[in-house]
């Protein structure tokens, strides 16, 4: 039997969606963007549902694009395909009319990051680092990094943490402005459900409405930019830049980029 990528608990009326590939650090492939966007949906209509809580089972958050499902797909358009499904993940976090939390318990990199980013408040572990490792794979940020993030933190060091690919520890997150809270290990999953179950408790109806208001004015063109991500993401990784990245990566050593 195939294992589940995604695992939901539900307690009352708080669902929490686990993503389970803790070998490859939650790392998306295909499986895992088609369960958790069935999921996420699954949620938006569940009406025994008020809040839902995002996490990673063992110690990662979401390390970002699986390179060795990504080295596998030999045609443009599945790239794209791919990106742009990934990128409906983040849409349906965006604007269903329900409160998300990102419960960071680890590495949150690469479209991990924009994972949490997309959801409305992110809670983290100390142990919890962030980064945006794109550049180094010679790939352009993607599930709306190059919104999100700009708009969270400002332009500038926004640039900065896309154009390095710096990882960020999870104080510095909060300090930056993307980390609402930052917890002991052991006492973040008690500070999440004390806070899930304080917006859980909320008015639905005026919850909902509130966060589509805010979104909306504040993700105008939110879609447009994730189908922009994707046509330069499919560019992207036809790129020997790209190839040279994923291998320097798998060989741990810096990559020396041509350009090409």
């Amino acid at each position: 039997m195939t294992e589940q990528t995604v695992i939901v608990e539900q307690t009352n009326n708080i669902a929490t969606v686990f993503l389970n590939r803790p070998e490859a650090f939650n790392s998306l492939n295909r499986a895992l963007v088609d369960e958790l966007t069935d999921i996420l949906h699954r949620l938006r209509d569940d009406e025994t549902v008020s809040c839902i809580v995002i996490t990673g089972k063992g110690k990662a958050f979401c390390a970002g694009g699986d390179l060795g499902y990504l080295s596998e797909l030999d045609d443009p358009i599945h790239f794209r395909r791919f990106i742009a499904d990934a990128g409906g993940i983040v849409s349906a976090i965006v604007k269903m009319e329900k409160p998300v939390i990102a419960m960071v318990n680890g590495v949150a990199a690469g479209a991990g990051f924009n994972l949490a980013l997309s959801c409305d408040f992110i809670f983290a572990s100390q142990t919890a680092k962030f980064g945006q490792g794109f550049v180094k794979v010679g790939l352009v940020p993607d599930c709306g990094g190059t919104v999100l993030l700009s708009r969270l933190i400002g332009l500038h060091k926004a640039k900065e943490l896309l154009f390095t690919a710096d990882f960020v520890d999870a104080e510095t997150a909060c300090r930056l402005g993307f980390v609402n809270h930052v917890a002991d290990d052991v006492e973040l999953k008690e500070m999440v459900q004390k806070f899930a179950l304080k917006l859980a408790d909320s008015a639905p109806t005026a919850l909902g409405f509130t966060k589509k208001l805010v979104n909306q004015s504040y993700f105008h063109d939110f879609e447009a930019s994730l189908e922009r991500e994707a046509d330069i993401q499919a560019l992207c990784m036809q790129t020997e830049d790209h190839r040279e990245g994923v291998a320097a990566f798998r060989e741990k050593r810096q990559p020396k980029f041509s350009g090409n």
